[in-house]
């Protein structure tokens, strides 16, 4: 067996001992660089690597040979100009620098619930998408708007195959752990979808102060879609859904209870009895709600951004996989030896019974964000104090699907929404070999509709 086939073994056995509830023999290194960074380091313009991630190759190389992380140094870009540009967005748009950034955009307004109620999919289509994006106006621009959908998915795809190319490369070359081929995919909480690019945080914030029945019935309403969207195309015991936690912290702990937590928990609960594991990130600071998080069904893995280590490791680490709140701004702030004695500090009070992942407590914006040296330092670091003296050892609590019961999910019914049944009227001579595809396909666009909306 090769070094870097031998390399790569081990460093996605770590990570798949974390999942398995065993003591890893090294806590896993999940560090990685946005392209924006890596584009500063090489001195080239965002913009250009946005469209053509292939022209970071030289710099990314040189990164994968400095940063002994086990990942790709080069991480995924997911926001993408040759999508969003082509879609004419309003609620995304490229800096001058080379940043994809929001823009303070509002796409759902409150007379829209009733609509939104009765038939989430169609109000997002016929309401929302055409505020958000100036090319997609189906009603009353059918043809340009499918045009449109044609063309933002082709730029997509040509721009997100150089970039799997890039980081297929030097995973193979490197031997970094890449995760589950089809493994992973990403959603809003329920809430949250109605928030982010529909209502907007300060909207979201004001409908829960006047009008919450709305708000709640929207959250029951978007649900079946919700959970649709956050299911990977393949689930196993290292296949994640990813929601990135937003309005929670800004809310009243009796709000986010009925309007955020239940709904999202349900969700959740629902994946875990799938066998499908969670992966969050808990935005801001989530220290008032350890006790729900405790809730969530075993083996979650939560990064956080804010917090005291020694307090989410002691109510959270026994259950839960935690990472996140190494704070990114030390190789700012910092000298590289007090980075390297702090990331000392931080693993004696994360390492013990494992179910622990090193990361950053948010990824870097800027090369300026980072100190090349300190980052190898603490890289470093982990990999020689992070071993473990009782690899094998069982991990805390052990997770088991059957321990998690899936609720009653409504179908989606949407005039907008075909079903196979609805196909086969349309087609009676169609086979039910084809039911498996024919979802598939009108699954593949509802997804489109809802990362979108993202």
């Amino acid at each position: 067996m090769s070094d870097v086939k031998q390399l790569r073994e081990e460093r996605t056995q770590n990570f798949r001992d974390v999942f398995d509830n065993k003591i890893p023999k090294r806590v896993p290194i999940n560090i990685s660089l946005t392209v924006n960074v890596v584009a500063e380091y090489a001195g080239i313009d965002g913009k250009e690597a946005l469209w053509h991630p292939g022209v970071l190759e030289e710099a990314a190389d040189k990164l994968c040979g400095i940063i002994p992380t086990d990942v790709c140094p080069l991480g995924m870009q997911i926001l993408l100009p040759s999508k969003y540009q082509t879609l004419g967005a309003n609620v995304m748009e490229v800096s001058s620098t080379g940043f994809m950034q929001h823009p303070n955009h509002v796409g759902f307004f409150p007379e829209d619930y009733d609509y939104f109620i009765e038939d989430p999919y169609a109000c997002i289509i016929e309401k929302v998408l055409p505020r958000n994006f100036r090319g997609l106006d189906p009603i009353n621009n059918p043809y340009r708007s499918m045009m449109t959908m044609y063309q933002s998915t082709l730029g997509q795809a040509a721009t997100q195959k150089e970039a799997f190319a890039l980081i297929g490369k030097l995973n193979e070359k490197y031997g970094f752990h890449s995760g589950e081929p089809g493994g992973r995919a990403g959603c809003y909480a329920p809430l949250d979808i109605l928030t982010d690019t529909l209502r907007s945080l300060s909207g979201m914030a004001m409908d829960i102060r006047r009008i919450p029945d709305k708000v709640a019935a929207a959250v029951e309403a978007v649900y079946p879609i919700n959970y649709r969207a956050g299911i990977p195309q393949v689930i196993n015991n290292y296949s994640v859904s990813f929601f990135p936690l937003h309005m929670a912290t800004f809310m009243k702990e009796k709000d986010f209870v009925s309007l955020f937590w239940k709904p999202w928990l349900r969700q959740v609960t629902d994946y875990a009895s799938l066998g499908l594991h969670t992966a969050a990130f808990c935005e801001h600071d989530w220290m008032r709600y350890l006790d729900y998080l405790y809730e969530l069904p075993t083996d979650t893995q939560l990064q956080f951004e804010q917090g005291d280590p020694k307090r989410v490791k002691e109510k959270l680490g026994r259950k839960h996989i935690i990472t996140g709140l190494f704070p990114l701004s030390m190789m700012r702030t910092s000298s590289k030896q007090e980075c390297i004695d702090k990331t000392k500090e931080f693993l004696d009070v994360m390492m013990p019974n494992g179910k622990f992942i090193f990361s950053f407590d948010k990824a870097p914006l800027t090369y300026e964000d980072i100190d090349l040296d300190k980052l190898v330092a603490i890289c470093e670091t982990v990999r020689e104090h992070g071993v473990y003296d009782n690899a094998g050892a069982v991990a805390g609590e052990v997770f088991n699907k059957n321990d998690y019961i899936h609720s009653d999910i409504a179908p989606i019914k949407s005039k907008y929404y075909r079903t196979f049944d609805d196909y086969l009227r349309e087609f009676p001579n169609t086979p039910e070999s084809a039911r498996k595809d024919v979802q598939a396909m009108e699954d593949a666009i509802l997804s489109f509709i809802y990362i979108i909306c993202m």
